[in-house]
């Protein structure tokens, strides 16, 4: 028996930046104000502050009348764990995130409208909505024009507010999760930028010439900053971060490690 395909709509995967209400784009700034309705992902109370500012760049850029659909995310087990169990735990995430979507634009975006997610940072980067939004797709209960805008990241905020390039001259840069950091680290050749680290992997990196640039909460006005030779900041960082977390209840954190050509050279702090 073949699967009825519904009327089509639209949805807008909107980057909104890494914090900072200014980092939306003009081309983010029009796509909100096309959009019939919003889909809001909260984290629970601890990540409020996530939710939050949604609202206040919808208060300021959406155009009325639109409506706000907002659902709780599927909770996943963190703990650490090996790289089979990590990937089973995350396709079931993304599974059950799929069924709550999938609802979503089922029972509240009608044919024709438009519908929007609001992405932290750049929806091309280590973000699930557009894979999810694939897999719906797939199931073919739902139609969709999927419009992409991209936003500014982490990666790019961090850089600006330490006042460094993201790369050295003629070198590459590697993007990684902290928890294939060992991997990559194999390998000397280029920086390497370190997101979603929730086990302070920075401090199982050994090397004298290794410099860190380390952000938290970047864009926000809670934005914390660090940099230096590695060996001589890892414990101001690790305490930092504590006391960060035992405040917020959570924490963001970005790093760039970076191996110095020139030690004698000392880069910018």
């Amino acid at each position: 028996m073949s699967t009825q395909i519904t009327d089509r709509r639209t949805i807008l995967v909107i980057g909104m930046g890494a914090g900072d209400p200014d980092h939306l784009t003009l081309q983010a700034v029009k796509a909100i104000r096309r959009a019939d309705v919003f889909f809001i992902v909260g984290k629970g109370a601890d990540k409020a502050a996530l939710t939050d500012l949604r609202h206040q760049m919808l208060e300021e850029h959406a155009e009325a009348p639109y409506r706000v659909v907002e659902v709780e995310d599927p909770s996943r087990d963190r703990r650490p764990m090996d790289r089979s169990d990590y990937t089973a735990t995350i396709e079931g995430w993304r599974a059950r995130r799929a069924d709550l979507f999938e609802r979503m634009m089922l029972d509240e975006l009608a044919a024709g409208e438009t519908g929007a997610f609001l992405v932290w940072g750049d929806p091309s980067l280590y973000d699930s909505t557009l894979g999810i939004l694939s897999d719906i797709e797939a199931r073919g209960q739902v139609s969709a024009d999927i419009e992409v805008v991209p936003g500014i990241t982490s990666v790019s905020t961090l850089a600006a507010r330490h006042r460094i390039p993201i790369n050295q001259v003629g070198r590459p840069v590697h993007i990684t999760p902290a928890r294939r950091l060992s991997d990559v680290g194999q390998n000397d050749d280029g920086d390497i930028v370190v997101m979603l680290d929730a086990h302070e992997s920075f401090t199982r990196v050994e090397g004298e010439d290794v410099w860190i640039y380390w952000g938290a909460y970047l864009g926000t006005p809670d934005e914390l900053l660090i940099a230096g030779p590695l060996r001589e900041v890892s414990d101001r960082i690790r305490q930092v971060r504590a006391a960060a977390r035992e405040r917020h209840g959570w924490i963001m954190d970005t790093y760039l490690l970076r191996i110095l050509e020139e030690p004698s050279k000392q880069p910018r702090q």
